[in-house]
């Protein structure tokens, strides 16, 4: 058996469905799956239902995140119609901000230009902003930011024309950042045929040269990441299939396969899914962490297998090699032969400083502390009750 070591790796593209679709997947069914596939930091976006586009929301998701994640995680908030101004002061307790440009899975489609410009400048220059931009949209959205001057990361890029014009805006010094998913870098419109209703998936399966296209500028590929986007095999079948794959124990299978066939070296495989995604995002190093990955036995990917609700996956009975075996977080087991060992709660908010967490730990204790107390006062009260009555 030959074992890779990696690094903690690092999803920045994550879709927990929770709070609203838990049925679907929520923060504790999510990141088992992400520590089954070798994650240990995830970023959650924001078009749950409701949308994080507020302090409210945001506030949700952050108390659902803080019971439930099992390994590190950060959340997205959302770009809105009248939001620029009241989710700009958001950005601190954020992963970034997502401004969703195209047809997407929720209701936080931007079609005003003028949002657009608005979120550009409100939103902090030194804060992470993600885009889903295809094509034309892609084009307006970075003439906008080199007019503006600031960073964009542009998510889930999957066609020849995208990467191309991403090249070519670096190559001119715009600070533009982009990742791939690995389902846009095996599948094509041919899977799509074969899948049926189950390819449904924004952006779309394109062509084999897009596909080639994308492997062709690796070197402008910064990150790999999942757009893990789950729904039930009963939704995808149906008659208006939701788009998305789940992806978060299937990525790093695909992308050891890639290795072994050349396109990827294991070097080229680590930056991509933990130095680049680190920088990028502003995120903490995590002490003692690291993946241990089985790479020469092969297996088959099933989904009614995996951790996530889901449940199936768009690469059912597919062999391949990149196995994960143990996932130490922090100094302990988090995931070892095939079980997932880390509670919920256990993750840790990534923009959450050391002293917040301690007030925050020294607040529940306190909490605790207090309802215990009033439960033995209560109880005591109860007592004297009973004692008073019997005497009665």
């Amino acid at each position: 058996m030959t074992a890779l070591r990696l690094p903690g790796l690092v999803d920045v593209h994550v879709h927990t469905r929770d709070p609203g679709q838990t049925h679907k997947e929520d923060w504790s069914s999510a990141t088992a799956a992400a520590l089954a596939g070798g994650f240990t930091t995830v970023l959650a976006m924001p078009n749950t239902d409701p949308a994080v586009t507020d302090r409210g929301t945001l506030e949700t998701a952050l108390a659902a995140a803080r019971t439930g994640a099992r390994c590190d995680w950060g959340q997205f908030v959302g770009a809105g119609a009248t939001n620029a101004t009241t989710v700009a002061a958001l950005a601190p307790r954020s992963a970034g901000l997502k401004m969703y440009l195209d047809q997407t899975f929720g209701d936080l489609r931007l079609s005003d230009l003028s949002a657009w410009w608005d979120h550009l400048e409100a939103w902090p220059h030194d804060r992470p902003l993600a885009v889903h931009a295809e094509q034309r949209t892609l084009g307006t959205l970075l003439f906008m930011a080199g007019v503006v001057g600031r960073s964009v990361h542009v998510c889930h890029v999957s066609r020849a024309d995208e990467i191309e014009m991403i090249h070519r805006a670096r190559d001119a010094g715009q600070a533009v950042t982009c990742e791939v998913a690995p389902h846009h870098l095996v599948l094509d419109g041919q899977t799509a045929v074969r899948l049926g209703s189950a390819a449904a998936v924004r952006p779309p399966l394109a062509s084999e040269p897009d596909r080639t296209a994308l492997w062709e500028h690796l070197e402008v590929i910064d990150c790999f990441a999942t757009d893990h986007a789950p729904h039930t095999a009963a939704e995808k079948g149906g008659r208006t299939p939701p788009p998305g794959f789940p992806g978060l124990e299937t990525a790093l299978p695909l992308l050891v396969e890639a290795v072994h066939d050349g396109r990827l070296t294991p070097e080229q495989l680590v930056a991509r899914l933990a130095d680049n995604p680190r920088r990028i995002f502003g995120l903490p190093d995590q002490p003692d962490t690291g993946v241990e990955v089985e790479i020469d036995t092969p297996w088959e990917i099933r989904g009614p297998e995996m951790h996530s609700r889901a449940g199936w996956t768009p690469f059912e009975g597919l062999k391949v090699r990149g196995r994960v075996t143990r996932v130490v977080l922090r100094g302990e087991d988090a995931f070892r032969d095939g079980e997932v060992l880390a509670p919920p709660g256990s993750g840790r908010d990534v923009r959450e400083s050391r002293e917040l967490r301690e007030r925050r730990g020294v607040r529940e204790r306190r909490g605790v502390r207090e309802r215990r107390g009033v439960r033995e006062r209560r109880g005591v009260r109860e007592r004297r009750g009973v004692r008073e009555r019997e005497d009665a």
